[in-house]
């Protein structure tokens, strides 16, 4: 096998082991959500509004792949259970933001840390060098996959 074929075999288990660890984690975060009262793509939404802070539902539509009439009723559920609210922007009163209540903070950072707990206790046979290294290496994938 030449070196060329060699790397490319190991991206293509690169590839399916991320797309697969990706999956797990997805599945632990949807169980971890059973015991909240909002679904999946609730939680996608309210994790955007906590990294970016305040979006229009257009921005948010974007971020999510999803109709902006999809995302209109999703957002409607999140305000009716308290979650989000709709704010007018303070210069352009035509421009109305999505902001993240208190209730919905707490739910994603709760969300988060059990998610986060799991990936802990899946690591727990590596040294502290390894998780190190393999951060580094997991953030240098993701800078590089930021500037496409």
């Amino acid at each position: 096998m030449t070196q060329s074929d060699q790397r490319h075999t190991e991206i293509a288990q690169m590839e399916k082991d991320l797309r697969h660890i990706a999956g797990i984690i997805k599945q632990q975060g949807r169980k971890i959500l059973t015991n909240y009262k909002i679904t999946p793509p609730q939680f996608i939404a309210l994790q955007w509004l906590f990294e970016l802070g305040d979006m229009t539902i257009g921005d948010l539509s974007a971020k999510m792949y999803l109709a902006f009439s999809t995302t209109t009723d999703l957002v409607d559920r999140m305000e009716k259970n308290e979650l989000v609210k709709r704010v007018r922007d303070e210069q352009d009163r035509r421009v109305v933001r999505i902001h993240l209540l208190p209730e919905g903070e707490r739910i994603i950072e709760e969300v988060i840390e059990k998610r986060q707990t799991y990936l802990q206790n899946m690591l727990t046979h590596l040294g502290e060098d390894e998780v190190q290294q393999f951060s580094r290496y997991l953030s240098a994938l993701h800078e590089e996959m930021k500037k496409e």
